[in-house]
């Protein structure tokens, strides 16, 4: 359930101002003033000496921009907060990010502060508590679990869509951007016949697939029933039900279609190169890669869209999830630790350095006042298409939560039976009974 109403984007809808406590007397952590010679005469006065406190730190590091503007925020934050060291415990593997959290767990390294995106299933676990209730009104929209908040948002969901090659499509005759799915595979076919291979997937990395695979899902299956989660895990509906067959046989053909025959080995970073380097017209994904595109070339002309459904509607990724910075149970249990993390929030979403993330990473702000940062053309697309009221908001299979959470690994072993549906040209039908008996059979052992 949502605490706020989801309010409409503006243009420049870029969020928040936020004032940090002074640094003199006063300042949380445990700090004590040491004064003396306090009298009439100006005598003396020594500076507040503040305790040392170290806390660690760990977040979602596969986007190498977004991994800098958080690292740039944290070695801000030291030097100006010297008694405050941050341990980031951040590392990019080709593990998944739930994986990789329970890796850290396992060996007693959770992060005091760390980047939530399974909050139920951590929450549940008792690895995380609420977030603080002095922190809560800095944001426009939270999302609660249970009827409790335990994320601050790093921003507002994204949408993905088709960030394409503009001179690619000039030179395949493609004058107007897709009105419907069949004018899409249109654009995919004067591509593939000039030469291009028309999508690059970055395989490799599991998370990438969820992209293509959720487009499918929230067309056919989400847009229509929000509450499908539920209902699956209920036994009230069936990945074998023609919605869900349809959704994947479009992704089955998609990909062995019109994507790059090398996408099981292409990693997520390698998508950018094949884009500005011409191997591939396309890649669909966020606008978190916009950076890494200018970056690779800045140069590189490119524009961005979603791609339409059968009947032309517009439905994207976009409703808020239960997701951001999160407090582990275990740091909450030292009070100086506690305060220390506060005032690193607080300057995280502080205007200045809010703004510098935001435009780093192309995010949306979950802010409550405006922050103002220079969006980009492409950008600029993605506010407008979020503050369209005619574009239908939903979520991918695994951003859901409460009623409609899924099994926690049923994720990535979903998405690596879609590869081998691609791979060994398999049954769909087959497959998804497949689908619907694992996810079964994680259900009953998560309720053990």
């Amino acid at each position: 359930m949502i605490r706020k109403t989801w309010m409409k984007l503006s243009v420049l809808a870029l969020a928040v101002s936020i004032t940090l406590t002074a640094c003199g007397g006063g300042n949380s952590g445990g700090n004590t003033a040491d004064k003396s010679g306090s009298g009439k005469n100006g005598g003396a006065v020594q500076e507040e000496t503040k305790k040392e406190v170290s806390f660690s730190i760990g977040y979602a590091s596969g986007d190498p921009a977004g991994k800098k503007a958080i690292s740039d925020v944290i070695t801000k934050f030291m030097e100006e907060n010297p008694n405050i060291k941050i341990k980031d415990l951040s590392e990019t593997t080709s593990s998944a990010y739930l994986d990789w959290l329970k890796t850290k767990d396992a060996v007693g390294e959770f992060p005091d502060l760390v980047e939530m995106r399974d909050t139920e299933l951590f929450a549940n676990a008792g690895k995380i508590v609420e977030l603080p209730t002095d922190l809560q009104d800095l944001f426009s929209t939270l999302p609660e679990v249970d009827g409790k908040v335990y994320n601050a948002p790093l921003t507002m969901t994204s949408p993905w869509g088709i960030i394409y090659s503009k001179k690619a499509y000039e030179e395949a005759g493609v004058a107007e951007l897709p009105k419907s799915w069949d004018e899409f595979i249109g654009i995919q076919e004067k591509l593939k016949g000039n030469g291009i291979s028309p999508l690059v997937v970055g395989g490799k990395d599991i998370f990438h697939m969820g992209f293509w695979v959720n487009k499918f899902l929230i067309d056919q299956v989400y847009v229509k029933d929000p509450d499908w989660n539920s209902k699956r895990t209920a036994k009230e509906v069936s990945f074998t039900d023609p919605n869900v067959v349809q959704a994947v046989t479009d992704y089955k053909e998609l990909f062995q279609n019109y994507v790059d025959k090398g996408w099981l080995s292409t990693g997520d970073n390698q998508t950018a190169s094949f884009l500005v380097t011409g191997k591939a017209a396309q890649l669909y994904s966020g606008p978190w890669m916009f950076t890494q595109i200018a970056e690779a070339d800045p140069n590189f002309e490119f524009g961005f869209y979603v791609v339409p459904d059968r009947e032309g509607k517009v439905n994207v990724v976009g409703l808020p999830t239960a997701g951001g910075w999160s407090l582990s149970t275990e740091a909450s249990k030292d009070p100086d630790k506690t305060e220390a993390i506060k005032e690193f929030i607080r300057f995280f979403y502080k205007a200045e350095n809010y703004a510098k993330y935001l435009e780093t990473t192309n995010g949306i702000p979950s802010t409550k006042e405006n922050i103002k940062y220079n969006a980009t053309e492409q950008m600029q697309t993605v506010l407008d298409i979020m503050a369209d009221p005619n574009v239908t908001k939903s979520l991918a299979i695994n951003n859901w939560w409460g009623k409609n959470l899924i099994p926690p690994q049923f994720r990535n072993w979903y998405y690596k039976q879609l590869q081998e549906l691609v791979v060994k040209n398999g049954d769909v039908l087959e497959y998804m009974k497949q689908a619907d008996k694992e996810y079964d059979n994680q259900v009953k052992a998560n309720s053990m």
